[in-house]
Order: C-alpha cells, then structure tokens, then sequence
C-alpha cells in the first residue's frame, strides 16, 4: 500500500456537500490538493450519480465524513483503483463495509481527534458536578439570597473525589489523561483492561457493581454494542449512592432510560445526558423537566471550530500515503465489533 514509495494518489471527497462545507477550509482543501492528485473540490455525495462514474473510476483515495453512503461491492466495481479510505470523522462502521476488508482497503480514522472535544466536555462536566455547580446556581436562582453552598452540599468539591470511568475507551483513556493535574481518585471498569494497563494508566481497577457503589461521580465511556445495551440497568442504576452524578456522552441505549427516569425523581442522584435514546427526546419527556437533569444535544463531539480537527487529521492521513509513510491512525478491521 505505497508504503516506502513517494505517489501522488487520486483522492476524491465522498460525503454530504453540507458534511464537507462544515469540516473542510480552504487549508485542509488545499493540503489534500498538494499531497494528492484531488480529482475535484466538490464531494460525491452519493453512487448513483452517472455523472460521478469517471471520478470513481481514477479515484484512489476516498475521504469520507458523517453521511458518506456504504461503501459495498457494487461501489468497489465502480472504484477498480481505490486503496485506502481517509475518514475525517470517528466511526467507520455505517460506511465501511465487509468487501472493504475483503479487498485489503486501507481505512483510517479520526476517531482520536474527535474523542478530544469529548474528553474536554466531560472533564467539564466532572469538575462542575464535583463543585455541585448546577444545583447549586439552581437554588441560588431559586432563593436570590446569600446562603453557605456547602451548607447545601457539605461533599462539594473535587479533592479526592472517586471518579468512575465505565470504558476505558479512546475517550475514556484521554479523559483519565486529563484528569491527572486533578487530585481525584480515578476507578475504571472495562472487562478489556487488564490490570498492568490499569497500573500503566495511574487508575484503579474495579468490577462495575464496586464503581457505581464507591464513586461520586459516574462517567460512560463504553461502545454500543449488542452486549452493551442497558450496561447500567435498573440494578446498577440502583447502586449509585445518594449524591453521585452520572455523566453519559456515549450512547443512550448504554442506560435503562425508563429506570433512569425512575431514579432521578427520587432527587438523590444527578444526571448529565449529551445523549438519549430517541437521539431527540419527544418534547413531553420527564428529564426536560427534571431539576437533577442536565440535558445537552449531543454537543460533547466535534462541533464548529472543533471540525476542522477532522479535516486536518483527514489531510495528515493523505500526506503520509502520498510520502510513503504508514498512516497513523488505521483502523483493524477485525476488532470493530467491539469498538465504537
């Protein structure tokens, strides 16, 4: 795969026009340019365009983003050239196809530049609910009167607080990263991680059942798989102690949602949800209403500027193809099932 060879790849944009106006500048637009041989500036959006055939034909490398089409056999034959698929977004598994691994593609990911605005979010959000931020702004709304916050929450604070991470995920691991400047306690529960990793990342490895029931604060970091729907169930929901927050920017089917509801209108527990299951909750949903919800509409991953970190990771990609470089971020096709 031009691996120790200087090339010029033909590279074509495949993905959404509204994908590729959000993520790409005239920068990443013009490094794809010199590093390849880019076929036009405007993206396939679909493969049923005939118009489109004589790009597919000389295309080499796709560049893909949210919205790009599977990428199937009949595609394939279309793209007789194509060798390696630049995807300037997280998750290959709605495009990239099993004949792509069958014909040796090469597939790249920016699934490490986008868990960074992630990561961030849900470090914010850990330091806010360990200072109990957001209920207390509530009851100072509430009262508009001075009050003692710790006299409300006498745990508020973020010294040695037990912060539980549920994945140790590529989110997960840059959220233990970012954490370490922070004299909290980090636990993780993973069935993956073995225990000289956990040691290797400064964390402390712990089943799930012992995580929810010893940490304040509860963040999910886990994929969505078949195996992983409901991970936090009625059960586990039940052993976070009185007091703790949960934090999900994963994906809402990870938590019994019904339960959830359930165990926020007990008042004990507090919730910060950058996803639910719908993706938009019906507007008569409990949690709108819930004053120990924090709903956020899926805000945690690339948005505005953060965009334009895909596009560059996209380019970083094409640059080394066309250097003869290995990529740096390929992605295994045979350990997807179990990654996000």
């Amino acid at each position: 795969m031009w691996q120790g060879e200087t090339v010029q790849p033909a590279v074509a944009f495949v993905m959404p026009d509204h994908t590729f106006r959000r993520a790409f500048t005239a920068a990443e637009i013009d490094r794809i340019a010199r590093a390849g041989r880019l076929l036009r500036e405007t993206p396939i959006e679909t493969f049923d365009d005939p118009a489109d055939r004589h790009v597919l034909v000389d295309a080499e490398v796709f560049v893909t983003g949210w919205g790009t089409p599977p990428i199937g056999s009949a595609t394939l034959d279309l793209a007789p050239r194509l060798r390696a698929i630049v995807h300037a977004a997280g998750s290959v598994k709605h495009h990239v196809t099993h004949a792509c691994w069958e014909r040796g593609i090469l597939v790249t990911s920016a699934a490490d530049a986008n868990a960074r605005p992630v990561a961030e979010y849900t470090v914010a959000m850990i330091l806010l609910a360990g200072k109990n931020v957001l209920q207390i702004a509530r009851a100072l709304h509430e009262r508009r009167e001075a009050f003692e916050p710790d006299a409300l929450f006498p745990r508020m604070g973020n010294y040695g607080k037990r912060i539980g991470i549920i994945g140790a995920s590529k989110i997960g691991r840059d959220v233990i990263q970012l954490l370490r400047p922070y004299d909290v306690q980090v636990v993780v529960s993973d069935p993956f991680l073995r225990r000289a990793e956990a040691e290797a990342l400064g964390v402390e490895l712990a089943e799930l059942p012992e995580l929810l029931a010893t940490c304040e604060i509860v963040s999910l970091h886990a994929p969505s798989l078949p195996e992983t729907r409901h991970l936090l169930d009625r059960a586990a929901l039940g052993l976070l102690q009185p007091g703790a927050t949960l934090i999900n920017t994963a994906r809402g089917e990870l938590v019994d949602q019904d339960a959830l509801v359930d165990r926020v209108h007990e008042g004990d527990i507090f919730a910060i949800l950058d996803v639910t299951t719908p993706w938009t909750l019906p507007p008569g949903h409990p949690f709108y209403d819930a004053p120990n919800v924090l709903l956020t509409p899926h805000l945690a991953g690339s948005l505005g500027v953060e965009l334009t970190r895909l596009a560059d990771a996209a380019a970083d990609e094409v640059e080394r193809i066309a250097d003869g470089r290995p990529p740096a971020h390929p992605v295994d096709g045979a350990t997807l099932s179990i990654t996000a």
